[in-house]
């Protein structure tokens, strides 16, 4: 992978967690981490750079073994998380663990299972397990114990503590994790008004259909004008999908 195109993923990363900042979704902590293409390398913000205002320059290079190889700053405590969700999917190119206060919910109610309710969340029609471990993953084997629990699902909730989304490029990871939270929304508002959720139905997943890439392009460069007209992403990083 050129120093170019490497540059480029740096700034989508940035930009992703900037967005994702932007909606609500991550705070002071959370994590993108995205595969750096041709290699066994992963780029992963800081362990103490504000999401906020997270500089591509900044993000770190690391090995699958979890050494940094560019940049002098400490990677996040839970980078194992990150290392071996990849390791475990090949399939999988970026990975987003954040903490956002409705998906923890629906891992303290009993008898509740979050599940695909909006059009969009048939991305999650395989089921959205959780994991039973509500502490920070920092540990190998916690990380291998999550990514048994993930599988080959494109989200797990983390019991009293967060979740996981994992997707094929950092632009798919932002609108997965849009959707997501619309999703999650759009189940809490039906329990709240004391309704039965109807989620939706295997016959109605199978009908829904719509090029992916067409979409994530579509969404991504709408958050990403939204977050230049805010001032939060610089009109010169190369976000474009």
């Amino acid at each position: 992978m050129s120093a170019v195109d490497q540059g480029r993923l740096a700034e989508q990363i940035a930009a992703g967690t900037r967005m994702l900042v932007m909606e609500g979704i991550l705070d002071y902590s959370g994590h993108i981490s995205a595969r750096v293409p041709g290699t066994d390398h992963v780029m992963i913000q800081s362990a103490s750079d504000s999401r906020a205002e997270l500089d591509p320059a900044r993000i770190l290079t690391v090995d699958m073994d979890g050494n940094v190889v560019r940049g002098d700053l400490k990677p996040p405590l839970e980078l194992a998380l990150h290392l071996e969700i990849l390791r475990a999917r090949p399939d999988v190119e970026a990975v987003l663990h954040c903490h956002m206060e409705l998906a923890i919910a629906f891992t303290l109610m009993k008898g509740v299972t979050l599940q695909p309710m909006r059009a969009r969340a048939s991305r999650w029609a395989s089921g959205i397990p959780t994991h039973p471990f509500p502490s920070l993953i920092r540990t190998t084997e916690q990380a291998q114990d999550l990514a048994k629990t993930l599988g080959e699902h494109h989200a797990a909730l983390i019991r009293s503590h967060g979740m996981v989304l994992v997707a094929e490029s950092v632009p798919g990871l932002f609108v997965d994790a849009v959707h997501f939270l619309e999703n999650a929304n759009q189940h809490m508002m039906v329990l709240q008004a004391g309704q039965e959720p109807l989620p939706l139905t295997d016959e109605e997943i199978a009908i829904i259909s719509g090029p992916r890439d067409f979409h994530i392009a579509k969404l991504w460069n709408y958050y990403v004008r939204q977050g230049q007209s805010k001032g939060l992403i610089p009109e010169d990083w190369n976000t474009t999908v």
